[in-house]
């Protein structure tokens, strides 16, 4: 298998189908439809990205129990052809086991033997990789009678054919010439495909958009965030946005970004109450002071949104953090449950977004009913019930002086599917315990396409080593807790080596599956945590993983493959591990299987001993921070993308020329960075990264060295 991410020669737009057809194996083609996906929670398959509707990602199935969970083995695996983070969430429907990898391709396998029935590459220029913040990830696809939906990196909504992979419509969701992404997987509610989009970091304004199912036509849009000019969009959200947003906005950055506030993940419907829940993500930039003056709650950042399915009209929210000024998104997992509250069963919506606390609401009202922190956070005291706010500690707000805050930005609780038992009564959160130092970046300066997050990339104090710089910004741990929704409090909890983990899967066998960002893939026991069973899967493990019954036979299913936001960007987070295939992995009991290892490629390096580079390395040091940090990591220690430290390319101003200015590896996903950096910049960067090459070979050296005798 290539181990570029990418595979070239395959016709634009064409699927690939390895067609030993459906038709011929007896199975209908993904005959999903509402009431099946609202019906999903009591079923054996696993029709919708959360299973169903309500995203609780608990499985009523019990063949599998802590008794035997020992006797489960691989049943059968496939390997992909993308090593990027494989963050997908597959589904299973009538026989078939769909799901997306990196690159927003798209493969289907008899769920039962493993069996390839086709695939599609919707070939996402390597270039986009450049606008995608966090990796170049796909978390899923959707299904609705007969058709198979993708995000594409490039902002596409595809339909395919569920039988063949044939692609029926595509349709251009963003403006092409915008930084936008698509990473989330689309959910499709009363035959309309809902889609978001991510880009904040770079500064874009964010929106939802409903699309026929059968036909592609867009039925609506909702932007979060108000128009810049202060002009209407003609859009179903213009209202809402001139009634309650707009004054909530000040003088600012924004009115250049776009505000931010991108709908990259979280939706769950109710089909009783006829609502859409829609979560929203973060300002551009993040410093609030640069964005809006430090002035209002700038609606509907870090907000769930409540709109009417068919119409997108807007029903109620509620804003998690206002003001928010530290990437704590609320685009995580929305789930919808009924829970007993003061001795009345409530319909609830429950969120446990990135800022730390866990939110159960009215899902009828949007009403706080209760808010606690479920880690450790520093930015907060609580939440006033009263109002619904935030209570600030005296550190949260970074403007006169850089802050260590926790949660960092990638969130006590990222993307990673958390999962609610009905059974056990608890909801089991993959959380990443992490702190940052927030340091305001002034005057603000807008880079059209570029990071645009407003707070100091450059690491502080700038003479910082790697391995101090890195334990300075960055405090990481992992834990899964199993949290009590109506109690609020933790009813156990497990540390893990590191963050970065996995999402989870509930089983009524009382069961909870997750995946750990070392390589290995655990089942615990739902009621007190204790480890009952482990996989070594060769390759870290972020993604959702699922459960199905076929055949009286219950299955596991997980993608392997590490990467996203925390790998690309945290090189002390297992700095040893290569990027590996992704693979998609499915147990049963008594799976007999054997998934071959790993061939990992000896990491390339470079004699550094005559190299000239004529630029500063101190001018370099910063033009890297700014432009080069959140791909190779602080000081260029990146391991997940190429640690630029031991490239070959540094050894020749040429080559580094040409990869950095004239785009020579665009399809690999490394775009030109002409329009940000000079000739002069890039021969600065190159000194800086000879430099820290050989300070790299000294450390090695000297850890190394064989103290004399008798010492």
């Amino acid at each position: 298998m290539p181990l570029s991410g990418r595979r070239p020669g395959l016709g634009a737009a064409l699927a690939f189908a390895v067609a030993i057809g459906l038709a011929g194996c007896g199975r209908k083609p993904a005959d999903v439809d509402g009431a099946r996906i609202a019906a999903a929670d009591r079923s054996k398959d696993w029709p919708s990205y959360g299973k169903g509707y309500s995203e609780q990602r608990f499985v009523p199935l019990s063949q599998i129990t802590p008794a035997n969970v020992g006797q489960l083995g691989l049943a059968w695996y496939a390997e992909y052809d993308t090593d990027r983070g494989q963050e997908a969430t597959p589904l299973m429907v009538d026989g078939v086991l769909y799901t997306s990898t990196a690159w927003s391709k798209v493969y289907a396998f008899d769920a039962a033997t493993g069996r390839k029935l086709w695939s599609y590459d919707p070939q996402v220029p390597g270039a986009k990789a450049f606008d995608a913040c966090c990796d170049v990830v796909n978390r899923g696809v959707a299904i609705w009678q007969g058709k198979v939906y993708v995000g594409a990196l490039d902002g596409r909504l595809i339909a395919l054919d569920a039988k063949s992979g044939t692609p029926v419509w595509s349709v251009q969701t963003t403006d092409p010439a915008m930084p936008y992404t698509i990473t989330g997987a689309p959910r499709v509610v009363k035959g309309k495909v809902l889609i978001g989009n991510g880009g904040a970091e770079y500064g874009v304004r964010g929106y939802i958009t409903a699309y026929d199912a059968e036909t592609g036509r867009k039925a609506w849009r909702f932007y979060t965030a108000p128009r810049p000019d202060g002009k209407a969009d003609g859009e179903v959200s213009d209202k809402v946005l001139r009634e309650k947003a707009a004054a909530t906005w000040s003088d600012g950055a924004w009115k250049v970004t776009g505000g931010g506030g991108t709908v990259w993940d979280a939706m769950a419907y109710d089909p009783g109450l006829d609502l859409l829940f829609v979560g929203v993500g973060n300002g551009s930039p993040y410093d609030y002071v640069a964005r809006s003056g430090g002035k209002g709650d700038n609606l509907f950042l870090s907000s769930i949104v409540a709109l009417k399915p068919e119409t997108g009209e807007y029903v109620w929210h509620y804003q998690t953090t206002p003001g928010e000024a530290w990437d704590y998104t609320a685009t995580q997992q929305i789930t919808l449950a009924m829970l007993t509250i003061e001795g009345k069963p409530r319909k609830v919506l429950m969120q446990a977004p990135k800022n730390g606390f866990f939110y159960v609401l009215d899902a009828a009202t949007g009403k706080l009913l209760s808010a606690k922190p479920y880690a450790a956070i520093s930015w907060a005291k609580g939440v006033d019930l009263a109002t619904g706010r935030p209570i600030l500690t005296s550190n949260a707000r970074y403007e006169a002086s850089p802050q260590l805050v926790a949660p960092a930005p990638y969130g006590m609780h990222g993307w990673q599917p958390m999962a609610f038992s009905p059974r056990t009564g608890l909801v089991y959160i993959p959380v990443h315990w992490t702190a940052y130092t927030f340091a305001g970046r002034r005057p603000y300066v807008f880079r059209k396409g570029a990071w645009n997050i407003g707070i100091n990339e450059v690491p502080a104090p700038a003479a910082a080593t790697m391995g101090e710089e890195a334990s300075q910004r960055r405090l990481l741990k992992g834990t899964l807790v199993a949290w009590d929704p109506v109690r609020q409090k933790a009813a156990w909890s497990v540390e893990q080596p590191h963050f970065w983990n996995g999402g989870v899967v509930a089983t009524a066998g009382d069961l909870v599956f997750q995946g750990l960002i070392d390589g290995r893939f655990l089942a615990y026991d739902a009621r007190n945590g204790r480890q009952l069973w482990s996989y070594e899967t060769g390759n870290g493990v972020i993604g959702g993983p699922i459960s199905y019954e076929l055949d009286g036979q219950q299955y596991v299913a997980v993608n392997v493959g590490g990467g996203g936001a925390a790998q690309v960007s945290s090189p002390d987070l297992l700095p040893d591990r290569p990027r590996l295939p992704g693979r998609l992995l499915v147990f049963k009991l008594g799976g007999k299987a054997k998934a071959p290892a790993y061939k990992v490629a000896p990491r390339p390096d470079v004699d550094l001993s005559s190299v000239t580079a004529s630029g500063d390395p101190a001018r370099g040091f910063l033009r890297f921070s700014q432009n080069c940090e959140y791909c190779h990591g602080p000081h260029a220690s990146g391991a997940w993308l190429p640690d630029l430290r031991r490239s070959p390319m540094i050894a020749s101003k040429e080559a580094f020329a040409s990869v950095v200015l004239d785009g020579a590896l665009e399809s690999a996903g490394m775009a030109s960075f002409r329009r940000f950096l000079s000739a002069s910049d890039v021969e600065d960067i190159r000194a800086f990264l000879v430099a820290e090459g050989r300070r790299r070979k000294t450390m090695e050296a000297a850890a190394h060295e064989v103290p004399p005798a008798g010492r």
